[in-house]
């Protein structure tokens, strides 16, 4: 694993344009379970609850599982040491921007600036009926569903459900930023979910260098990166970010 993450180091130091690409598998480290698999969340819990249809429908159900996931579990979760790497990595103009699938708000947490949230975020709540947004903390889920203040609409999770065509403009500024990239850097993503799973490949198709760092192949491993990294991701970011001299990252 030493000489995949000094090769890596390596191609990120003489890279122009650094771009990283972030699942569910960065953030399993903080204690979020990812959705799939058989410890995933849809194992346990219905999936149906986060069909736009579904909410639509039955939006008090909805929320009570998703208050439950999405707020009560996931809320309590820390960024870990691949999140702080690559804040880290930013401020020391070795990362241009992160693309993320996750909805988690760990990489912001962390203190990351220019990130691009592919599936949208649980930290804004969206009126459905009139659209305005505003931030869950000043909105309380004692009451469920929560209500917009200005018209009473039901209030929804500012992350896309099944159903929903993912926002702009994180979608094209997301296939903007890796489509520039001299280099991409893979982080805990298995590459099955679309259309997510199409950014390494038109980052790829435009030149770019393929670091993956994951503790499994993925469906990208042997077709398109270039440099694989079998490891769990915060093991790996810590030893980069020794061989990057970024400073100790507590």
């Amino acid at each position: 694993m030493y000489n995949e993450i000094k090769s890596a180091a390596g191609l990120i130091k003489n890279s122009k344009k650094t771009v990283a690409f972030t699942g569910a598998g960065i953030s399993v480290e903080s204690g979020i379970p990812p959705f799939r698999g058989a410890e995933g969340l849809w194992s346990k819990y219905d999936p149906a609850v986060l069909d736009i249809n579904y909410f639509q429908s039955n939006p008090l159900e909805s929320w009570k599982v998703i208050k439950e996931i999405f707020y009560d579990f996931f809320g309590k979760a820390k960024p870990n040491i691949a999140h702080l790497v690559l804040s880290e990595m930013e401020k020391h103009n070795l990362l241009d921007a992160v693309i993320t699938q996750n909805i988690d708000n760990l990489h912001f947490e962390a203190g990351s600036k220019k990130v691009y949230e592919f599936h949208g975020n649980s930290r804004e709540l969206v009126c459905t009926r009139c659209g305005k947004k505003t931030q869950v903390t000043k909105t309380g889920l004692e009451v469920l569903p929560p209500r917009c203040d200005e018209c009473g609409g039901v209030l929804k999770p500012g992350f896309v459900f099944f159903g929903e065509a993912i926002p702009e403009p994180a979608r094209t500024l997301s296939f903007e930023e890796a489509g520039k990239a001299e280099v991409l850097i893979i982080v805990g993503t298995t590459g099955e979910i679309m259309p997510a799973s199409l950014i390494p490949v038109h980052a790829k198709e435009k030149g770019a260098k393929i670091l993956e760092i994951n503790p499994a192949p993925s469906t990208y491993t042997n077709k398109i990166t270039d440099v694989y990294i079998n490891a769990k991701a915060t093991g790996a970011f810590e030893i980069l970010a020794g061989e990057l001299n970024l400073n100790r990252i507590n």
